[in-house]
């Protein structure tokens, strides 16, 4: 048996891993690497053998304060004195009351109720939940369809799988078993115009089925891991307006781009719009602790109960984990008093000038970037295994897929370290339209 005080023996960990346990997205029998992290501090990742990487994804956009950080550290031991767990039902306690606190203060008026959940995918499970029962609750039982647009990726529970793009999403396999809903085209990408012609077929959609659908779901102006496609605010203006001209509720999935990370404190103040269901969590506890929150208007929470006896039917066991509220709250806090704004401001401006140059390069389809988030678009699908071992060998920890190499930074990284980041993105990207040409 392995000893879990041991940590200098990285390669008898690597060996266990890849022998008996499954990676995000990775067979068993080729396994891609996985590389042993010792531990973090501020944007770097130190690996077992010594290496210390810049990282470059936030651990998958959570991490916007960096690693290790006395605050949140001090928040976490300071609730395990009094306790790590009580259940949700019939108890509650001041960590998840002071977290629903902020989340109502920090978002728009109409969202007044807070429901948490284990993780993001579970948030868009209860969102879809609370669409299809606030129509229940009012009677139009045969409303429990979705719409939504392509390129969209909002988890992989089922659920939120069969709002996932079709064909790209990764879940073709399920889609036999999966519920059939709407897909509208993919929003196009934002280069500062608008037609109409783009909201036609959405247009349609809606209107030809609007006694079956109960609720649109997007990724409000960025759709993250279905493509990292950046749009035109302009649709959340036509989306909020057509759900209120056809009866429908509006979801947005701010998983990923809550808390900053595209400029605005939530992506839909790029419109001034409002959902009527909203779901946070990723950077909502900084990568400390598993958390998301599914919010909604006072319209959909008391409608869900129109008949006297509804209740939302949903009730995880982890509901409202103290640890996690706590240091949510912590986060949340330390965010807003600091200069998050600025910083967010001065990463996408130096994302947008140092990835330019990857225009030129043959295997580089595109570059775009927005707030915090800087994305390379391949004209072929990269060579993960290669192209992790060199971006490794350069210092930072980029994970790329598809066609897609892209970084969403902590918001504390210094200019020279997102240099490093970009730098390797040159630099691999070149090797790489080297190794095919």
């Amino acid at each position: 048996m392995i000893d879990l005080k041991v940590s200098n023996t990285p390669e008898l960990w690597q060996q266990y891993d890849r022998k008996h346990i499954w990676h995000p997205y990775t067979s068993m029998l080729d396994p891609l690497p996985a590389y042993t992290v010792s531990s973090a501090q501020g944007v770097c990742l130190q690996l077992g053998d010594g290496r210390e990487l810049i990282d470059g994804m936030s651990s998958w956009w959570t991490a916007i304060h960096g690693y290790n950080h006395p605050r949140l550290n001090a928040a976490i031991k300071e609730q395990l004195n009094s306790m790590a767990h009580v259940m949700f039902g019939g108890l509650t306690h001041q960590p998840a009351i002071g977290l629903a606190e902020r989340l109502i203060e920090l978002t728009a008026d109409p969202l007044q109720h807070v429901f948490f959940c284990d993780s993001g995918s579970v948030s868009v499970e209860v969102a879809i939940k609370m669409a299809i029962q606030y129509w229940f609750a009012k009677g139009k039982t045969n409303k429990q369809r979705l719409l939504t647009v392509r390129g969209g990726y909002h988890g992989d529970t089922f659920g939120a799988m069969s709002v996932c793009d079709p064909v790209n999403g990764m879940h073709q396999m399920f889609t036999g078993v999966l519920a059939q809903h709407l897909f509208a085209p993919k929003p196009q990408r934002d280069d500062g115009t608008w037609d109409d012609r783009w909201i036609k077929e959405f247009k349609d959609l809606l209107a030809n089925n609007r006694d079956e659908i109960a609720a649109v779901i997007v990724e409000p102006i960025v759709q993250g891991a279905g493509g990292m496609n950046i749009y035109n605010a302009e649709y959340l203006r036509q989306f909020r307006h057509l759900c209120d001209e056809n009866d429908v509720l509006l979801i947005f999935d701010e998983i990923a781009t809550g808390f900053g990370r595209t400029g605005k404190l939530f992506a839909y103040e790029h419109a001034d719009v409002v959902p009527d269901i909203l779901c946070l969590g990723k950077a909502m506890t900084a990568g400390y602790m598993t958390l998301a929150a599914t919010l909604t208007s006072t319209k959909v929470a008391q409608g869900i109960s129109a008949d006297g006896s509804g209740v939302l039917m949903h009730g995880p066991t982890f509901m409202g984990n103290p640890l996690a509220c706590r240091v949510g709250v912590e986060s949340i806090d330390l965010l807003l008093e600091s200069p998050w704004q600025q910083q967010v401001l001065a990463i996408e401006k130096q994302l947008l000038q140092e990835l330019e140059p990857c225009k030129d390069l043959p295997v580089v389809a595109d570059v775009r970037s927005i707030g915090a988030i800087g994305v390379v678009e391949t004209t072929i699908p990269v060579k993960m295994p290669w192209m992790q071992e060199r971006f490794v060998e350069n210092g930072v920890w980029i994970r790329p897929f598809g066609k897609l190499v892209y970084i969403m930074p902590p918001y504390i990284i210094e200019p020279e370290q997102l240099s490093k980041l970009t730098g390797a993105i040159y630099k691999v990207l070149e090797e790489w339209s080297e190794r095919v040409a």
